[in-house]
């Protein structure tokens, strides 16, 4: 049959790729879909939509662990069911929204979600400490440096108060990737929690020839500090320590090359990224301390430092500056005064093509 370019979705036959977005809208989104006005933010995660037709949809957004367990989410569908007409929706943050489209059911929902104890949080909206977005760490990943649900677990017990209220001067986001590879947002987070490996791997020359193709271990290497080498009778690798920039890329070509070590690994703590583009242009996060050694189960240090970082911010900044806008006008050397942390030969940025990393925004200027 004929291609229409101008009717994509025309006679379409494939299984390829997820379902079209629309069939799961609930009908008033489907019915004012690209006709909304505005929306406000009612209180700490409740927010109201208004449509040009008059339509209004309530969100009531809770918080939620990355990991969820059947029974939760048969608890969530129980919801959906009694308030939403079955509808959920589920955010990039990890957040859940029920939606009504009366104002005369969100109260109820409201009150339902409160009667059942501290598993549905309202929050995550506004001036606030956004759900902290995260990779999946020792649970679940083959070359992390630190764990992920449990960072995130302790960090946000501690910052929790920040999450269900107004308190900020704005939005902060926290997010964590457990290694430099970052499937999670840390390159552009107001405050993120970064694991990071500082040995290279430790090569097991015995099963490199067995469970390895040594071409795609030197070419899965970005630095080229993997050669082949003859050990013995084995055919091996050979890794040249002074290149390896220790991101595991071989490791996940290679299962004899572990990089996972509990003397070298640890957390990294960047500052002062953000995507939105108001007011001021994207930014990168750059590194604010260096190293923390890992300590499970709770990582004390960790969270007392981002505590010390947020509760610095929450009192210098202005309203509605961001992080990285609040330490761009105080300077970088009054942050690190400020915050007390200390100011080492890591943070010089030597990186001889990062002129190409900085151009990162739509204000666009030569």
């Amino acid at each position: 049959m004929p291609f229409d370019p101008s009717d994509l979705m025309k006679d379409r036959l494939t299984d390829i790729g997820p379902p079209k977005y629309d069939r799961f809208f609930p009908p008033v989104i489907k019915d004012n879909y690209g006709k909304w006005k505005y929306h406000e933010i009612l209180q700490p995660g409740v927010l109201v939509h208004v449509s040009e037709t008059g339509a209004e949809v309530y969100t009531v957004r809770v918080g939620a662990c990355r990991l969820v367990s059947v029974d939760l989410i048969r608890d969530i569908c129980d919801i959906a069911d009694k308030h939403c007409g079955g509808y959920v929706r589920w955010t990039t943050r990890n957040n859940i929204e029920f939606m009504v489209d009366d104002k005369s059911k969100l109260q109820p929902l409201i009150d339902d979600l409160k009667s059942r104890g501290n598993w549905f949080p309202l929050g995550g909206t506004g001036a606030c400490v956004t759900n902290i977005v995260h990779t999946q760490g020792w649970v679940h990943c083959h070359t992390p440096a630190i764990d992920a649900s449990g960072i995130v677990k302790s960090v946000m017990d501690e910052l929790f108060d920040y999450f269900g209220s107004h308190k900020l001067p704005a939005q902060v986001r926290i997010s964590l990737a457990c290694c430099l590879n970052m499937c999670g947002a840390v390159h552009c987070s107001d405050i993120a929690i970064l694991g990071v490996h500082r040995k290279p791997p430790f090569v097991e020359h015995e099963r490199v020839q067995n469970v390895c193709e040594i071409p795609l271990v030197i070419a899965a290497c970005p630095t080229a500090a993997i050669k082949p080498k003859k050990v013995g009778e084995y055919k091996s690798v050979e890794i040249n320590n002074a290149r390896c920039m220790f991101c595991g890329n071989c490791y996940t070509m290679c299962p004899a090359l572990p990089i996972a070590n509990q003397d070298g690994d640890g957390v990294a703590l960047w500052v002062g990224g953000k995507v939105s583009n108001s007011r001021t242009a994207p930014k990168f996060s750059k590194l604010a301390v260096p190293y923390i050694p890992n300590e499970p189960p709770r990582w004390p240090t960790v969270v007392q430092t981002i505590k010390k970082i947020l509760d610095t911010y929450a009192s210098d900044a202005r309203r509605y500056e961001r992080m990285a806008e609040w330490i761009d006008r105080i300077g970088w050397e009054r942050f690190f005064e400020k915050t007390g942390l200390e100011f080492r030969f890591e943070h010089i940025d030597d990186y001889r093509l990062a002129m190409t990393t900085w151009r990162t925004t739509t204000q666009f200027k030569f």
